[in-house]
């Protein structure tokens, strides 16, 4: 696998999803959670969707579980919680894991791209973020503390 548009995903509705639909786009990756302390990221997340998306921005949210069982809920009740709490608009895939032997393929890819902290592949908490230039290419990773807001200067760079 060469880049982020070479993987299938499956939607939160359980089809799969091709990422080479995404192609030519700037993609912001987002492992989320519904009842974390970082979950109201999903209010900046939709306003930086909101305001690029018509420049060429994309987010992906993959619910993920493993960091203190905080998304429980069936890939249904965590996109009525996004929508309903949040008014999450941008595209909502299927619960992953994003850590150990069952580590979606997409997530291992963008950790071997763009490692954390002294190099470490692993995903340390939810709302960890990766932005893709419109090539697939992973550019940077983000630690859940860094608000969407804080990676907007990265994105309009992108965007050109």
């Amino acid at each position: 696998m060469s880049n982020v548009y070479d993987f299938t995903c499956q939607t939160g509705g359980g089809k799969d999803q091709k990422l080479s639909k995404y192609k030519g786009k700037v993609l912001l990756v987002v492992n989320t959670a519904s009842k974390c302390g970082f979950t109201p990221q999903f209010g900046g997340l939709e306003d930086l969707y909101e305001k690029y998306r018509d420049q060429g921005l994309e987010i992906l949210g993959f619910p993920c579980n493993q960091f203190g069982n905080q998304d429980p809920g069936s890939n249904d009740e965590i996109q009525e919680f996004c929508q309903l709490n949040y008014g999450v608009s941008f595209p909502m895939f299927g619960k992953i894991e994003v850590n150990g032997g069952g580590t979606d393929p997409l997530f291992k890819h963008l950790k071997k791209e763009a490692p954390g902290a002294l190099g470490s592949q692993r995903i340390k908490w939810n709302f960890t973020k990766f932005l893709i230039d419109s090539e697939g290419n992973v550019v940077k990773r983000y630690a859940p503390t860094v608000k969407p807001k804080d990676i907007e200067k990265d994105v309009k760079k992108l965007l050109g």
